[in-house]
């Protein structure tokens, strides 16, 4: 028989007679010590589940002494800033017996309660999964169009080759002058030209023409 135990904020697998560290309790050694947040139950393979903890269910313990873990360096150093700084530490630990595990009033499940569980939890995240939403085209593909402009177009309702081929050279140049973001200097002359050819998957009429554009302007 084992439990899954929450011990000052650690959550531990224990039996009867193991012996296990744990942060430092308050308790004098020699001390008998009841530990409530039961989390789990294996009582010769019937799996019994808290929710969070088992009611009724409990880990009985002795604590045998207080000590101090090993020392840990810890050093902290900031690049270029000429700082530098080292610790030690010594985490306080208590060490404490396994005397028994009561399971009184602890509602026993199935065996196979474990899966239950785990179908029920692909179940639920099956139902919250977004649902994948239909993209629009990749206007970066534009030359002079970068990750900022095509958000501001794509803010605009102009998410693909096809819409940015009919707007307006006007149109275009009124949405990135009313963008708070610093795209007002592009010039979109070749835009609707460029997006006609994407749309029309010409790319390789597309590259020949950017190799003659300079950021998207005609050299």
């Amino acid at each position: 028989m084992y439990a899954i135990v929450e011990i000052a904020g650690q959550q531990f697998k224990v039996s009867k007679d193991l012996k296990v560290y744990v942060h430092r309790l308050s308790n004098e050694e020699g001390s008998k010590i009841s530990f409530d947040k039961v989390l789990l139950l294996d009582d010769n393979g019937t799996i019994t589940l808290g929710a969070p903890a088992i009611e009724g269910a409990s880990v009985e313990a002795k604590v045998l002494q207080h000590l101090k873990g090993d020392k840990v360096i810890v050093f902290k150093k900031k690049r270029r800033k000429g700082y530098k700084k080292r610790n030690g530490h010594r985490q306080y630990l208590t060490q404490i017996l396994v005397e028994g595990i009561t399971a009184t009033g602890a509602k026993k499940a199935a065996p196979k309660a474990e899966k239950a569980v785990e179908v029920k939890a692909e179940k639920i995240a099956e139902v919250k999964a977004p649902k994948a939403s239909k993209k629009g085209d990749d206007l970066k593909i534009i030359e002079g169009i970068g990750p900022k402009a095509a958000e501001v177009l794509v803010a605009a309702g102009i998410d693909t080759f096809a819409k940015l081929a009919k707007a307006k050279v006007e149109k275009i140049n009124e949405i990135l002058d009313g963008a708070e973001a610093k795209v007002q200097h592009l010039d979109p002359t070749t835009w609707a030209q460029q997006a006609q050819l994407a749309a029309d998957g010409k790319m390789d009429e597309l590259k020949k023409l950017q190799d003659e554009l300079n950021g998207g302007k005609a050299v």
